[in-house]
């Protein structure tokens, strides 16, 4: 189980990078320091309550990271399940978004789409270990 935790660490830690990165150009949007169009500048960009993808991304994978020693405890690994189950139904929405709604190129967002589905396998692996 210990390749099981270390790579979700490293898939957290890449989510991490993802979401920073893009808050901080959703940031340089804010105050017009884009030179191109970009994804967070549409509604997408903030699915809930207003809040940008990017911080929801942020909190979503700090706590992951934060519960991962405590996987072994069923309550835990039920609510990171759960918090998965929503980060990869919210990724496919904004992956569909991006194909055929948005028609923008973003290589953090794909990213950020591949490291929450692949964090949803994990978890499921790790239930069956």
């Amino acid at each position: 189980m210990g390749w099981l935790l270390g790579t979700m660490s490293l898939l957290c830690g890449g989510g991490v990078y993802a979401s920073v990165f893009m808050a901080r150009k959703a940031e340089r949007a804010k105050r017009g320091q884009l030179e191109e169009p970009s994804v967070v500048q549409t509604t997408r960009a903030r699915l809930v309550g207003g809040i940008s993808n990017a911080t929801i991304g942020l909190v979503y994978y700090l706590a992951l990271a934060a519960t991962l020693p405590f996987m072994s405890r069923p309550l835990v690994w039920d609510f990171a399940l759960a918090a998965s189950l929503a980060a990869a139904a919210m990724s496919l929405y904004l992956a569909y978004s991006l194909l055929f709604v948005t028609r923008r190129p973003c290589a953090y967002c794909w990213t950020s789409h591949a490291i929450n589905w692949l964090l949803l396998v994990l978890l499921v692996v790790m239930r069956r270990h």
